[in-house]
């Protein structure tokens, strides 16, 4: 059982400082073998992560955390301890080669489960950075992803469910008791949904494409029992763009939140959404990308004493996961120092 911490143990607003922003990452993302010409593979994420550590012209506003790997006492506030112990035999028993996942279309390789593990590592990292005043945000910058794993089945290159395990997280360490996800990833986070459609305590929101796979996210699917009115879901047409994305946060997110008030803003960010990716069909910008972290920012602002932690799901170029997350990075740079 994780120690509750108190509000003092908190650190207050005024104590932090608000001109660094966490980056979580670690080269052992990059033991996730996926096998040759798969979209989820390691290159995806070295350019920004280059980027982000020679030639960003604020990278003085960036520290670098270590972290280790997630216990599994933390892992099973979300995923079963069948599901976790299948994971892990499925991946140590293979030797140098690719194979898929049991529960689903997951390619795994020996390293995998390990990983994976890491992963939600650095998200136990950013939010402790965050909520004990060391940084004003968190960006995670971590392989596989996670959104489309639900409590007992990996799908769609997701294996632990980051961003789900981060807000059980949040409210067995921290007593925080209302979370927000955003999810901008082209798909629909099934598995996240999934997680929390019964639970008022966590506000699901996702603008995607469909049809799309997972084929989820309706907008009739609103959440069930205590959870239903805390699930948003904004389905897309393929070819929309900036316009639609930024409609959808101003005139559907921020009514919403205006009455829910969330206390902590966990952001789900694909960039599969992003103009030319190789899976997507939509056309975000990275302006567009800018836009939306501003609207975000702000009702972080608002509500959440700013405490907002990004973490990288989707995207399959490169150079897009690149420049979007600067365009984010810098609006979370120029929001902290105004």
């Amino acid at each position: 059982m994780i120690a509750l911490l108190q509000p003092a143990e908190i650190v207050a607003e005024s104590e932090k400082n608000t001109l660094k922003i966490a980056v979580l990452y670690d080269d052992q993302f990059l033991l996730h073998n996926t096998g040759l010409n798969h979209p989820e593979n390691p290159s995806r994420i070295t350019h920004a992560i280059d980027f982000l550590k020679k030639e960003y012209q604020f990278k003085s506003h960036l520290i670098w955390p270590s972290f280790d790997y997630a216990p599994i006492d933390l892992i099973s506030l979300v995923h079963s301890e069948k599901y976790i112990n299948l994971v892990k035999l499925e991946s140590e028993r293979l030797n140098k080669s690719v194979a898929t996942l049991s529960t689903g279309d997951t390619v795994i390789s020996d390293k995998s489960y390990q990983v994976a593990r890491k992963s939600v590592g650095a998200m136990i990292e950013g939010i402790d950075q965050i909520m004990q005043g060391k940084v004003s945000s968190a960006f995670a910058f971590t392989r596989p992803p996670g959104h489309h794993a639900s409590r007992d089945k990996g799908m769609g290159f997701c294996v632990f469910n980051n961003v789900a395990i981060a807000a059980k997280y949040l409210q067995n360490k921290y007593g925080i008791k209302r979370i927000l996800i955003v999810d901008f990833d082209v798909h629909h986070g099934n598995g996240t949904q999934d997680i929390f459609y019964s639970d008022n305590s966590v506000f699901y929101f996702s603008i995607h494409q469909h049809p799309f796979y997972p084929g989820t996210g309706r907008q009739t699917e609103r959440g069930i029992g205590n959870g239903y009115g805390f699930t948003l879901n904004i389905d897309l047409p393929k070819g929309a763009g900036d316009r639609e994305f930024i409609e959808g946060l101003n005139n559907q997110l921020i009514p919403a939140m205006d009455k829910f008030k969330p206390e902590f803003i966990l952001v789900s960010a694909g960039f599969d959404a992003h103009e030319n990716d190789l899976l997507g069909q939509l056309k975000y910008s990275n302006d567009g990308y800018k836009k939306a972290a501003d609207i975000l920012l702000s009702l972080a602002k608002k509500y959440s004493m700013n405490r907002m932690m990004f973490v990288l799901e989707g995207g399959y170029e490169p150079t897009n996961i690149k420049d979007a997350s600067e365009s984010i990075l810098n609006a979370m740079i120029s929001k902290h120092n105004n």
